[in-house]
């Protein structure tokens, strides 16, 4: 007898409607292992895997640095917006880039006749004062000292050469040896820093004791081969922003977001085909698409990973204002099925507002989530907080929104130069809660993955898609009495305990 309840997503998906996360649910299985043991790592993109599916989005209330490598660190992945000139995006991904290395391969060097304030200066731009001195300053040089937090705190006189305060009793190792090797030595030295010198004793890398911390402390971060965390960029559409390409690649980015609020034009595979011919060690997204012909077309001009979304989000008034666009379940679904047949990962942009969303993207076949509105209001986020009526808030906006328009955000869109006299706008500017700390927010979030994956008896996100595939995992549509009944109903009032 069959015991199957419920269809699989192929039938769910046949009466040819557009179909939301909230229109179906989830059909239970059987549980024999602890959520703990969900595995939630996965494959962003051809070459890129993550720890954790979680992936914020290039919206300037949203994603810089601070955003980037928090994420990173706990094993997802941030897009730095472009809503900033080049050498301003470029900035932001060099500050990912220097906050977690294994070698430091270009460390910053100050020079003998630097001073206290050239330090301090540093420090300001790039959170640390451990800086190697070098005869010549200039990172290969020779090198004569090390001028540390210890030397220069009590210090008033700011205009003191750093000759005069450095440490130049130095520990350092030689250049060439395994970065286990360095570490242990690092270890053993009890220092900050140690630099590794060359036979002449040249300065030729470092290592810092608080990424041993970080490697501690986040055991799940993304990095790359050079032991960097990983983060990713987006760019427009038009020719204009090649320039900005080779900044981000230069600066070391590791994934350009071809950010399109219509990604099946000619301008986008133009610029697709552009990045993967002239920057090969890069992965491209391209996006975003909610068809299969628009998809099939991306992937046939060599993008990676493909960004699926037209009009879902939370501050999006796309299908309304344009009347196009696709129910991201539905979107979401078709495209990982043309997807999967290229091996090219898919990535849900948009619709999410809780956890179960989260999971649902995933079922449908989606191998990562984009948030705007859900990482939104972390401390980590852009902006500063504010209160309205004693409620603390920040300040968020879709990048089709009037005032993100006026800041750059029209470059999404394709219009000319005598075009962004008259906008129309796609999206809303608001303010939503603070979230507190991601260091808080993610593991909420973890948990409450892990815990819907165990109650689906999933135990990973790559067991996930089997299911799907092998339509094991069974859907079933709610009608609106169905949404209500599974939702806070009956009561005078409550109180919702919920992070998100």
């Amino acid at each position: 007898m069959d015991l199957f309840d419920g269809v699989p997503a192929s039938k769910l998906m046949e009466a040819g409607q557009g179909i939301s996360y909230d229109d179906f649910i989830v059909l239970p299985g059987h549980i024999d292992f602890h959520h703990q043991e969900v595995d939630l790592r996965t494959q962003l993109t051809k070459r890129i895997s993550l720890a954790l599916p979680f992936v914020s989005s290039p919206m300037d209330t949203v994603t810089e640095h601070e955003m980037a490598i928090k994420l990173a660190l706990l094993g997802g992945l941030g897009v730095v917006h472009y809503n900033n000139s080049i050498e301003e995006q470029a900035e932001e991904i060099r500050k990912v880039k220097r906050f977690e290395n294994g070698f430091i391969t270009s460390p910053l060097v100050l020079g003998p006749k630097a001073t206290l304030a050239d330090v301090d200066a540093i420090k300001d731009r790039y959170g640390f004062s451990g800086i190697p001195i070098t005869e010549e300053g200039t990172p290969r040089g020779k090198l004569i000292g090390i001028v540390t937090n210890r030397d220069t705190e009590f210090e008033p006189d700011r205009a003191r050469s750093v000759a005069e305060v450095m440490t130049s009793e130095l520990v350092t190792g030689k250049a060439g040896i395994s970065l286990p090797e360095a570490n242990d030595l690092l270890r053993r030295s009890k220092k900050g820093k140690l630099p590794l010198v060359d036979a002449e004793g040249r300065l030729v890398s470092l290592i810092s004791r608080r990424d041993l911390l970080k490697n501690r402390d986040y055991p799940d971060s993304v990095k790359n081969a050079r032991k960097q965390l990983r983060v990713g960029a987006a760019v427009s559409t038009r020719d204009e922003d090649r320039e900005r390409v080779s900044a981000l690649v230069e600066a070391g980015v590791d994934m350009i977001v071809i950010d399109a609020a219509q990604g099946d034009s000619i301008y986008e595979l133009r610029m697709l085909e552009w990045i993967k011919s002239t920057h090969e060690g890069v992965d491209v997204m391209g996006g975003n698409v909610v068809t299969r012909a628009q998809c099939a077309r991306l992937i046939a001009a060599g993008a990676d990973g493909l960004r699926i979304g037209m009009g879902p989000g939370s501050i999006c008034t796309t299908q309304g204002t344009m009347a196009v666009g696709r129910a991201q379940a539905t979107a979401v679904y078709n495209s990982a099925r043309l997807a999967r047949e290229s091996g090219v990962p898919i990535l849900a942009d948009g619709g999410i507002s809780q956890i179960g969303h989260i999971a649902k993207a995933l079922g449908l076949g989606a191998s990562a989530v984009m948030m705007g509105y859900m990482f939104a209001g972390t401390e980590e986020s852009p902006g500063d907080y504010f209160y309205d009526n004693g409620i603390r808030l920040k300040r968020y906006r879709g990048m089709a929104s009037l005032e993100a328009m006026d800041a750059g955000g029209d470059k999404r869109y394709m219009t000319r130069a005598d075009d962004r006299k008259v906008k129309v706008a796609q999206g809303v500017s608001g303010a939503v809660l603070d979230k507190g700390p991601l260091d808080l927010y993610v593991p909420y979030l973890i948990q409450g993955l892990r815990q819907s994956l165990q109650d689906m008896g999933i135990r990973g996100i790559t067991h996930l898609h089997e299911s799907l595939a092998d339509e094991s995992l069974r859907f079933e549509r709610r009608t609106h009495a169905a949404q209500i009944e599974g939702g806070v109903h009956g009561l005078h009032s409550y109180k919702d305990s919920g992070l998100a």
